[in-house]
């Protein structure tokens, strides 16, 4: 999907709502374990539920490789159902070097087919260009996020007192476009987004954290819309597991239901009235 097929799906949708599959065997409701596949099965119900409200979904790779075959197994069922409407992104981080890069992206881009994937930018440009080399597919690169350990480098001063997070994101765009290279900006950093904004106008953010970890909506969608539309905001745990009985789909709806209006009426406001 291009940059002017995801920014038209979002003002057709009026959403800019991505659903991270975080899909952990420990949390999802106890009637589905006794299913041949419950991580699909949840998944599925989660997707028929969800996917008129939202624009894109994030499955967590880690969540899927922790249960070896059967987990990649319904990693594949998942993305066979998820429609081709939507923004498909590879939550993977990645971040080697070289052939090793080269082999992440043909198994992301081409043996899966998603749209982009999380790649870690720490080991340079060797590291991200292979997955560059796509076309209408996405690099989403870590650049400022929420953990507690964000603080240990990606704050840290350079020689001329920008933080080590713009110098990454000034570098990147270097190396790639507006059209297939997007900035991770965790939301409980909307503080920053104003400035992220400044270093790079046009790109898309992937903005995670709204919802169970805390980040406000509102904030980052004021500073981080752009003229393209310019956000994808993330909600996983917030959505998935907003219920964890036999109506949990129910559940995950009503939460994914409230995000998406406020993110219309966010829309309506910066394209109606130029907010």
């Amino acid at each position: 999907m291009n940059r002017k097929e995801l920014y038209q799906t979002i003002l057709k949708k009026g959403s800019y709502l991505c659903v991270g599959l975080d899909t952990d065997l420990d949390r999802i409701p106890k009637h589905l374990l006794g299913k041949d596949d419950p991580i699909f099965e949840f998944n599925k119900q989660i997707i028929n539920a969800t996917k008129d409200l939202c624009v894109a979904y994030k499955p967590n790779l880690a969540f899927y490789e922790a249960q070896g075959i059967r987990g990649i197994r319904a990693l594949e069922r998942t993305l066979d159902l998820i429609p081709d409407t939507h923004f498909t992104i590879a939550d993977a981080k990645r971040g080697d070097i070289g052939n090793t890069s080269r082999m992440y992206a043909k198994a992301f881009f081409e043996t899966y087919n998603f749209d982009a994937v999380t790649v870690a930018p720490y080991m340079g440009i060797d590291s991200v260009t292979p997955f560059l080399e796509f076309d209408d597919k996405w690099v989403i690169l870590l650049a400022l996020t929420s953990n507690k350990g964000s603080k240990d480098f990606q704050f840290t001063k350079q020689e001329n007192g920008e933080p080590l997070y713009e110098k990454v994101m000034r570098q990147a765009q270097k190396w790639g476009t507006v059209d297939n290279l997007m900035f991770v900006t965790g939301a409980t950093q909307s503080a920053h987004i104003e400035q992220i904004r400044k270093i790079a106008p046009d790109h898309f953010l992937l903005v995670p954290g709204v919802g169970a970890q805390g980040g406000s909506l509102h904030g980052v969608s004021m500073q981080g819309l752009n003229s393209q539309g310019g956000l994808l905001v993330n909600s996983s745990r917030g959505i998935i597991y907003a219920g964890d009985g036999e109506d949990f789909a129910v559940k995950a709806r009503s939460a994914a239901l409230t995000i998406k209006k406020e993110m219309e009426a966010l829309l309506n406001q910066r394209y109606v009235h130029g907010n």
